[in-house]
């Protein structure tokens, strides 16, 4: 049976899960979005991480942290281990912080996101705002105020029961459990994550990280 590796020649990658058993399937209420399956687990030996596939078993995205230990920021890479996103933990701010960056740049952040203080116990877990006010940045095309929320995220993680809105209230974006397959419970560990065309397929995957350091595992 077909092992699924990352798109790399030079990689040291162990043998993940079949294609067949992590195999997203869209139903006809998701004709127009991207299903993507996610295992949280590293393809490395000794790393943290997420693996994420495509419908078909291909290796889309990967976050392999090398240093167990280190949370402070977290690497959203391609299949060839080309970086994407980096999530970097805002440093001395109050609250659950975290600041996104373009590739591994240091400079001009893309977005922030903020945990939500469930004083009132509301439904809302963590809200995306503007990392700067320059009109017309890449992670908030209809937004000037660098205060303004874009983006929302509704539900529980612990349960992989989460929805994203943008600013109109649409559903851009789920986390969802995996079905059982062969009568074979995957656990939280594989669940799904349905993205619109409306939103970018690698921002949603740098929200799935900061949710799970925020509410998962991953924050002990």
């Amino acid at each position: 049976m077909t092992k699924v590796y990352p798109n790399s020649a030079n990689a040291n990658i162990v043998p993940a899960y079949e294609p067949q058993r992590l195999n997203s399937s869209s139903g006809s209420d998701n004709e127009a979005a991207t299903v993507l399956t996610v295992w949280k687990k590293s393809l490395l030996l000794n790393c943290n991480g997420f693996t994420v596939f495509d419908s078909k078993g291909n290796l889309v995205f990967r976050v392999d942290n090398y240093l167990a230990g280190h949370k402070g920021e977290i690497v959203l890479m391609d299949a060839a281990g080309k970086p994407l996103l980096t999530i970097r933990r805002k440093r001395l701010s109050l609250g659950d912080n975290w600041v996104v960056y373009d590739g591994e740049t240091t400079e001009n952040p893309r977005f922030c996101a903020t945990k939500h203080v469930n004083i009132l116990k509301n439904k809302c877990l963590a809200h995306v705002t503007s990392a700067n006010s320059r009109k017309g940045s890449d992670a908030s095309k209809n937004y000037d105020n660098k205060n303004a929320v874009f983006y929302q995220m509704e539900g529980s993680y612990a349960q992989r029961c989460c929805a994203v809105y943008d600013s109109k209230r649409r559903r851009v974006a789920e986390i969802k459990r995996k079905e059982a397959v062969g009568g074979v419970a995957l656990g939280v560990d594989v669940f799904r994550l349905i993205v619109q065309p409306d939103m970018d397929t690698s921002v949603a995957m740098s929200l799935v990280i900061l949710l799970d350091q925020m509410y998962g595992t991953s924050r002990r």
